[in-house]
């Protein structure tokens, strides 16, 4: 059974609405996920991230696996009860945080071994251990081991390398069968092929014939430019099929999201709204303002007009200033809890647009207005 339902096509661009029908509930997409590397979204209670509204968010099986360990998530039952989240989750598959190990892992066909950034003890992570470990996690949705890869690398090394994810990809996807009922998730697979057009159609046909419950284009926002990130978006995500949920891993700027979005993806995720919130970034329909600046040491306003969120109804700019140039703790702890909140908005907004079928003006207007400043 599909976990996935679409609800509405934009009329003038691939933008659409749509249901995912998940372990914790249903979800409604485009959806933003706030992630979640160790089992918290840094910076704010896990029931603070449900009251704004978001009921998916990612956590990541490379950390989760060596800190706190499988041992102590099988111990609880898994992630959700471990750190009290009632709501769907994500589980990326450590692939990426492997491949930016570099010199502390070393890629073979039996999987990934590697070294421990925490303690350098030594590690493997198969296919098929990686779904095992978003199995003990609990993940809602769990991703496939993939390689992930640097922009312009050789054509020789990115075919090898999606060749590769293919390969374990229909390992792991063996591997879940195999557990049958025992595993609860749905699992993704990860469209690779660098930025070579014919291998990312390649992997996109692969995919599509393959029994998996969602699909992901992954090796986007890697250090590639706008402009390679827009052309391999709109040519890897036309060629997915349509009748299942499509994922951009690792995007959270509003010009992406939105790129995305006007291209068919329905989900995307990135650490950018809560690590520019420790740094002092907090996102307005005008633009990022930074909190840490001087302009902002007699504002008696809010952090932006007609924002809902505790930070914008409860204190003003210049006490958030103040916050941050004294090294207060509740700085970055407001600022993470408005950035959510306008992204969760941003979302909302986005999905109204597209049902009254004007999305395109809806990212015209909206970029014309945040970018203005620059």
């Amino acid at each position: 059974m599909s976990i996935f339902e679409s609800t509405h096509q934009d009329s003038d661009t691939r933008a659409r609405l749509g249901l995912l029908k998940l372990g914790h509930g249903r979800v409604q997409t485009p959806v933003f996920m706030p992630v979640g590397t160790a089992g918290t979204v840094k910076g704010i209670f896990h029931q603070a991230v449900a009251d704004i509204g978001y009921d998916l968010i990612l956590g990541n099986t490379y950390h989760l696996y060596l800190r706190p360990g499988l041992e102590v998530l099988k111990h609880f039952g898994g992630l959700h009860a471990f750190s009290a989240w009632e709501g769907n989750l994500l589980t990326d598959s450590g692939g990426f945080q492997v491949f930016s190990l570099a010199g502390l892992r070393k890629i073979e066909e039996e999987g990934v071994a590697f070294q421990s950034h925490i303690d350098g003890s030594r590690h493997l992570f198969t296919p098929e251990s990686v779904v095992d470990s978003q199995h003990i996690i609990g993940s809602d949705i769990a991703m496939v081991l993939d390689v992930c890869t640097a922009p312009n690398i050789e054509y020789r090394k990115a075919r090898e390398a999606m060749e590769t994810t293919h390969r374990w990809a229909t390992r792991a996807l063996d591997h879940r069968k195999g557990l049958e009922d025992r595993f609860k998730g749905a699992l993704f697979g990860i469209v690779q092929g660098n930025f070579y057009e014919d291998l990312r159609s390649e992997s996109a046909a692969f995919f599509n014939g393959m029994d998996f419950d969602g699909i992901a284009i992954g090796g986007l926002s890697v250090g590639e430019t706008g402009e390679q990130f827009a052309h391999f978006l709109a040519h890897t995500a036309a060629q997915i099929t349509d009748c299942k949920p499509r994922y951009v891993m690792g995007i959270g700027s509003p010009d992406y999201i939105l790129e995305a979005v006007e291209n068919g993806i329905d989900m995307f995720d990135c650490v950018l709204a809560t690590r520019m919130a420790r740094n002092g970034g907090l996102f307005t329909r005008d633009g990022v303002i930074t909190m840490k600046k001087a302009i902002h040491k007699f504002d008696q306003g809010p952090v932006e007009e007609g924002c809902a969120c505790l930070a914008c109804t409860t204190y003003s700019r210049a006490y958030l200033h103040h916050l941050f140039k004294a090294g207060e703790m509740l700085a970055p702890m407001l600022a993470t809890i408005h950035n959510l909140t306008f992204f969760h908005t941003f979302l909302q907004e986005i999905r109204t647009a597209i049902a009254q079928n004007r999305f395109a003006a809806f990212k015209r207007e909206y970029l014309g207005r945040f970018y203005a400043s620059r």
